[in-house]
């Protein structure tokens, strides 16, 4: 805690991009002191790969950052596009592409259509069994990261909560040492409470569910072993996918201040970018795709509105935000807007060293000066990397191949300069 309150560390998905990312933002959170008053991490989708390693090593960071930055060199989807469970039946629906054609063409076109409509039928039914995606990214997540943990060998010094989406119910499924589950199981009046054993749950398996991006992994189910009363699992069968496409930041349930994992001091890392500008769709997957990245920019946005630009006076808590897709130099400036708006509370500015009088007569030149001076603003520039660094972290792809040298550089410097400056202007009470 801080200052008698409770702080919370948000990491957004992004792939290896956000793994990477966010050890840029525990790197510096480390530097000034403030890592180990965390009390709360939330994370979703890449950033839950760093966040349920962290919690595997707890009080041994070393050995935390060389597993993420080991782990980010090796790739999951070759991993998981050389399993027997993906080959065998590659070629088997290969074989039956190949042998339907060869029909069509040599005078048996009845039986080359029977068996592309047999072969169609079969993907439409049973496409998740015949390529179980999802639980061979569990397997991969088990090699790089998690090491064969559970739920419960997670440590108890802080909470998490990683983040999935249930599309039973379209809500936040979620995970953490002791209890996992969705509101709705605990709280609908037509629903028994549905509770969950989490002892010998896989650790890899809820961070399986935070990834599973709609379109490319298979929905995580829990199986019966997991219900308290095994009876509960013929009333509700969640199904599980990307905590993106509900809240890709992770900062929902850190928002929830009535809820054990509310939080009045929240940092946000955020591994998103902008939205590249794309007017070409080859097909239904692009679009798909596409369709879904406008969601969750739009759910991004929402948010970040909502925590940060609202007037200040109603807010229930001080956010420090910060991204990739943000510009140094901004960070100041849109500070200032904040305060022209009435958006940045009182005690936040005061901190600062900003009068009454400096805003009443809106002399925003002092007040740029004074904050420079609060958050030694010169010496945070000087960690700056150059601007074609910048650039090269930028285009990391959200994908799970493996990142280079120079990339995983870029990624964790861009964080860490970040998120000194947004963590010292917008939550100076952790200084003073």
């Amino acid at each position: 805690m801080i200052n008698n309150k409770k702080f919370g560390l948000s990491l957004s998905g992004g792939g290896y991009r956000a793994t990477t990312y966010h050890i840029g933002t525990f790197r510096k959170l480390k530097e000034l002191g403030l890592l180990d008053k965390v009390d709360v991490i939330s994370s979703n989708s890449g950033g839950s790969i760093t966040g349920a390693t962290y919690m595997m090593h707890f009080g041994d960071y070393e050995t935390f950052e060389k597993i993420i930055l080991s782990g980010v060199r090796r790739s999951v989807i070759k991993f998981v596009l050389t399993s027997f469970r993906i080959l065998v039946p590659s070629i088997f629906v290969l074989g039956i592409i190949v042998g339907s054609t060869w029909l069509l063409f040599n005078g048996f076109p009845l039986f080359g259509l029977l068996g592309i409509v047999g072969l169609i039928l079969l993907i439409l039914f049973f496409q998740f069994l015949l390529f179980p995606l999802s639980y061979l990214n569990e397997k991969a997540y088990d090699k790089f990261f998690i090491k064969g943990a559970r739920l419960s060998d997670m440590s108890p010094n802080l909470e998490i909560v990683i983040n999935s989406t249930n599309l039973e119910t379209g809500r936040l499924f979620v995970f953490s040492r002791t209890s996992m589950g969705d509101s709705k199981y605990t709280y609908d009046e037509e629903l028994p409470d549905i509770k969950y054993e989490t002892t010998n749950f896989p650790l890899a398996r809820s961070v399986a569910a935070s990834t599973a991006v709609p379109g490319i992994f298979t929905p995580v189910k829990i199986k019966k072993q997991f219900y308290e009363y095994p009876e509960d699992y013929k009333i509700v069968k969640p199904r599980l996918v990307d905590g993106g496409v509900y809240d890709n930041q992770g900062l929902h349930k850190l928002t929830q201040r009535s809820s054990k994992y509310g939080c009045y001091y929240i940092l946000v890392s955020d591994a998103g970018n902008e939205m590249p500008f794309q007017n070409r769709y080859w097909n239904s997957l692009a679009l798909l795709f596409r369709t879904s990245n406008v969601f969750m920019n739009r759910i991004k946005n929402l948010q970040m509105v909502r925590q940060l630009f609202q007037p200040g006076k109603s807010q229930e808590h001080e956010v420090a935000y910060q991204s990739l897709g943000w510009d140094f130099d901004e960070s100041i400036p849109i500070f200032i807007e904040g305060l022209k708006q009435g958006n940045i509370k009182e005690d936040v500015w005061k901190l600062h060293g900003i009068s009454d009088a400096d805003i009443k007569l809106k002399k925003w030149e002092v007040i740029t000066d004074k904050l420079k001076e609060s958050i030694d603003y010169e010496a945070i520039m000087k960690q700056l990397q150059p601007e074609e660094k910048l650039e090269l972290a930028r285009k990391v792809s959200t994908n799970l191949v493996p990142l280079s040298d120079e990339q995983i550089s870029a990624l964790i410097s861009q964080a860490s300069v970040m998120t000194e400056i947004q963590i010292k202007l917008y939550c100076p009470s952790f200084f003073h």
